[in-house]
């Protein structure tokens, strides 16, 4: 018998006894692959669909052959593929940020492209792509990352392919690895890249004069790439909201018996706030702020102070001195007076970098305040410079500004601290901030993330198999067993203004006001507010009951008459 240190070190290297035994996880196909032990490829037809956006016959001027060729079409699923092609050489990247589930598409684009077949990992991202970092894909490899991580197997980066020069060096990949098709998996702008890159590769790479298919993959934890009837959602937002529900759980139970403090939750969720939403719905805190709904009633700062303020004073009338206020990552850039100032500063860094460049930190903010009109610059000048100066921070690879910097929990505990004084100064206010970011990103993945990327792995496979490129791989129909389709990536693009000019880009999806979810979140949440109704739902599960249950507001978007998914017959 070994000894406990034996023991203890067979668990290095990802082999916890949880990681080994996830990795044993029965994954369910769709049916249309046929048996689970072994998925066959797919052949696509044209549905009734035809995706139309308001910058349309400007995409079919610049994205002339990805056009002609899908006609903006979705595809779905027309039966196994007798015709699946031979001697592919596929390559697969990670672009952006993390999410669970990501191994899972790998280990789906092996199994379905099968021994006649090369997959070629890309390390890291696009950047790897560049610089033609690639290596051969093993069924070993696949055994050891199925079920478990985020992106650690290739790793990811944010580089966004869009010079001449980084053209020329993913043609020149293309070549030197005889490639016959990348896939990219990423969120929203990493599939705008993969749009661009398919038209830049769709004929002329290689000296026959063909060129190099193109499939995107739908992953961001943020949940803002989902098309209502095509997309449910982008994978790894379930896990990602699970863990972050754990938490706020946790922190729920936790002043429900300490008494004494607020806890203001800074969630993950750039630009949308659909994780917020999730979790609000998972573990109904006092106070659930939702950017959208910010903006479309044309919220002010000092409106949202005073209704945070207000519950405050009216819990504490009822001797509930504590509470939870979940806040998304973005919200300040939702806030009307917010958002006017940030698009003038971002136009006003964009036209003046260089010169901003070159001032002494010190100077930077009186700078770029007298290019403001003048109510911005007010504005500007009144907020804390803790604000501030993330405020004129480094924007992203993609041109966003870094909002998980902005430590907007802070500035409403100030404000809100403030307010509570003026109402009623006897009402006690203790305060705690959290920011849950990246502790969501790479967890394993729940069953629904396991087995919903395993499927969009045999479907992008299949896609390829059946020669199409330019389109993004979905999977519908999640508690009817699931249904494979493919979505054109030029279909999805709009016209955005991006680093002071416009740039073609995958719209986000945002939290509709009129959706299920969100009524469901406006009729319940005066009763969160007015008592302790929470829920602490407890860590993710893989075994049992709670391991079905797919996110609720995906369950309520959809018109699921139960929270349970069913993939396969």
């Amino acid at each position: 018998m070994s000894t406990l240190t034996e023991q203890l070190l067979k668990t290095e290297a990802h082999n916890a006894l949880f990681e080994t035994e996830v990795r044993k996880l029965p994954l369910p196909t769709c049916s249309a692959f046929g048996p689970t032990s072994a998925p066959q490829p797919v052949s696509f037809a044209a549905t009734a669909q035809k995706l139309v956006t308001r910058d349309s016959a400007a995409v079919a001027e610049s994205f002339p052959n990805s056009v002609k060729a899908s006609d903006n079409i979705v595809l779905a699923a027309a039966g196994t593929n007798a015709n699946a092609a031979q001697g592919k050489r596929v390559a697969v990247l990670f672009s952006g940020g993390p999410a669970s589930g990501g191994h899972n598409v790998v280990c789906g684009l092996k199994r379905i492209l099968g021994k006649g077949n090369t997959l070629l990992g890309v390390k890291p991202g696009p950047k790897g792509l560049i610089k033609g970092n690639l290596f051969e894909i093993t069924d070993a490899d696949i055994d050891t990352i199925i079920n478990t991580g985020g992106f650690d197997f290739l790793g990811t980066d944010r580089t966004k392919i869009k010079t001449d020069e980084q053209f020329q060096q993913v043609k020149d990949t293309c070549v030197k690895h005889n490639l016959d098709a990348i896939v990219v998996i990423g969120g929203d702008d990493s599939n705008t890249n993969a749009a661009v890159l398919a038209e830049y590769l769709f004929k002329g790479v290689k000296s026959d004069g063909s060129g190099v298919q193109v499939i995107g993959v739908p992953k961001t934890i943020d949940g803002d790439l989902q098309i209502e009837g095509l997309l449910p959602i982008s994978f790894g937002f379930d896990t990602a909201t699970k863990i972050y529900s754990e938490m706020v759980g946790n922190i729920l139970q936790d002043t429900r018996s300490s008494l004494k403090y607020w806890h203001f939750i800074k969630l993950m969720g750039r630009s949308a706030s659909h994780v917020t939403l999730e979790v609000g719905l998972q573990t109904k805190p006092a106070i659930t702020l939702i950017s959208e709904e910010v903006a479309a009633q044309k919220m002010s700062l000092a409106t949202i102070v005073d209704n945070i303020a207000q519950t405050v004073v009216l819990r504490a009338k009822k001797g509930i001195t504590h509470g939870v206020v979940l806040v998304p990552e973005g919200l300040i850039e939702f806030i009307p007076e917010m958002n006017t100032l940030l698009a003038e500063l971002n136009d006003a860094l964009a036209h003046h970098a260089d010169e901003f460049a070159t001032q002494a930190e010190a100077n930077r903010a009186g700078f770029i305040q007298g290019k403001l009109s003048a109510d911005n610059a007010h504005l500007f000048a009144s907020l804390p410079a803790y604000i501030v100066k993330m405020l004129l921070a480094d924007r992203d690879s993609h041109g966003n500004l870094q909002v998980s910097l902005i430590p907007t929990e802070l500035l409403l505990i100030d404000m809100v601290r403030a307010r509570v004084k003026e109402i009623d100064a006897s009402v006690p206010f203790g305060s705690q901030n959290h920011f849950f970011g990246y502790e969501g990103r790479c967890g394993a993945p729940t069953l629904f993330d396991a087995a919903y990327t395993y499927n969009l792995g045999l479907t992008a496979g299949s896609l390829i198999l059946d020669g199409r490129t330019g389109y993004m791989a979905s999977v519908t129909d999640l508690t009817r067993g699931g249904m494979p389709k493919a979505i054109p990536l030029a279909g999805l693009l709009n016209i955005e203004r991006r680093h002071g000019k416009d740039e073609f880009v995958i719209e986000k999806a945002l939290v509709k006001m009129d959706s299920p979810a969100m009524g469901y979140f406006v009729d319940r949440r005066a009763a969160w507010a007015a008592d302790d109704l929470f829920a602490s739902p407890g860590p993710r599960q893989l075994w049992g009951p709670a391991a079905l249950q797919q996110p609720i507001s995906v369950a309520l978007n959809s018109g699921s008459d139960s929270l349970a998914f069913k993939i396969g017959a």
